[in-house]
């Protein structure tokens, strides 16, 4: 599927990197990598994930790891609210930091309720739960990293004691339905890269920084 990409916005402000794709895709690995590129190059940034360490973010982790049972409507406001708590909290919100020149990057962000959520609900739910989310900060490019349902969970049996909620091969296989689904619905307004996960974590990380650093003011 081809993508199109928007224009490129100015560095007066931080880029804002959202990092997508199905469990198991390698997202947090590729995030530590394009960090330690980052801060070789002196480039101010901060990384961060969704759901989010606030009250509501730990309500969340709680529902995902089966200590607490919702509704799936629920979690969906549940996640839509830690986002917007997550976008203006006084203390470390990332709009703030990014209108100060701070570029953020983030292991999910409203894809990921596009994707996850839209399996047992109407997507345009979704995407009007997050409207407010996608008013005040769109990513400055949303990286897919796309893996098959197999291999993810392979590497997620490797690497948890234990599997939450969505990590079973129906609801991944559906997922990334979904998720390439939002991204041919919102194509025009996003600037989506997709990169093949099956590769080696060195070429995907390579191949990431080949699309994204011009995002940055390298020194």
């Amino acid at each position: 599927m081809e993508i199109q990409e928007i224009s490129k916005k100015n560095l007066i402000s931080g880029a804002f990197l959202a990092f997508e794709g199905i469990d198991g895709s390698g997202k947090s690995t590729q995030i530590q990598m394009l960090a330690a590129k980052l801060r070789e190059r002196g480039v101010r940034f901060y990384t961060t994930m969704e759901p989010t360490d606030s009250p509501i973010g730990s309500l969340i982790h709680q529902i995902m790891t089966g200590r607490i049972k919702a509704d799936n409507r629920v979690i969906a406001a549940l996640f839509a609210a830690d986002r917007l708590d997550h976008l203006l909290n006084e203390v470390d919100g990332i709009a703030a930091k990014i209108a100060d020149g701070i570029s953020v990057i983030s292991d999910r962000y409203y894809f990921s309720s596009y994707a996850y959520h839209s399996v047992d609900m109407p997507m345009e739910w979704v995407v009007q739960a997050n409207e407010q989310s996608s008013a005040i900060l769109k990513p400055t490019a949303t990286i897919f990293i796309d893996v098959d349902p197999d291999i993810a969970l392979e590497r997620i049996s490797r690497n948890r004691f234990h599997k939450e909620l969505f990590e079973k091969k129906s609801m991944l296989v559906r997922v990334r339905e979904k998720y390439l689904e939002a991204f041919e619905r919102l194509k025009d307004s996003e600037n989506i890269i997709m990169i093949d996960g099956s590769q080696t974590p060195q070429r995907i990380s390579e191949e990431i920084w080949q699309r994204v650093c011009e995002y940055f003011v390298l020194k």
